[in-house]
């Protein structure tokens, strides 16, 4: 099992980019694919966005489309989460996942982060 930590959360006011890492704590194997994933208070978690089948193509949800950025670097074991243009409806604790194939499906992923708590104010 590989462990997940995130970074970079905090309080943050609507339209100021922040970016969230996520370190793998091991060397990850050919195909592990790495995403993040959110959950607003009240609400059931959801998808924002992923690498898909180990490569460098990426999936968004709409909701994010245009605003955030997932990125890698492979020598780091580290993804990235940049968001250019977060809204007070980001606020939501924000989860790194990683397993095979990637992609919005939460039953694709084997490991997850401890989450990052993210507040985006007005």
């Amino acid at each position: 099992q590989v462990q997940l930590v995130e970074s970079g959360g905090g309080l943050v006011q609507a339209g100021d980019p922040l970016r969230l890492p996520c370190v793998a704590s091991s060397r990850t194997f050919s195909g592990y694919t790495m995403g993040w994933f959110r959950q607003a208070p009240g609400k059931e978690r959801e998808f924002v966005a992923s690498f898909l089948y180990g490569g460098d193509t990426t999936l968004y949800d709409d909701s994010v489309k245009g605003r955030f950025t997932i990125s890698q670097d492979s020598t780091k074991n580290t993804v990235y989460l940049q968001m250019t243009d977060p809204k007070t409806e980001d606020t939501a604790v924000y989860y790194c996942a990683g397993g095979l194939g990637g992609g919005s499906d939460d039953n694709m992923y084997s490991d997850w982060g401890q989450g990052t708590q993210v507040t985006v104010s007005s």
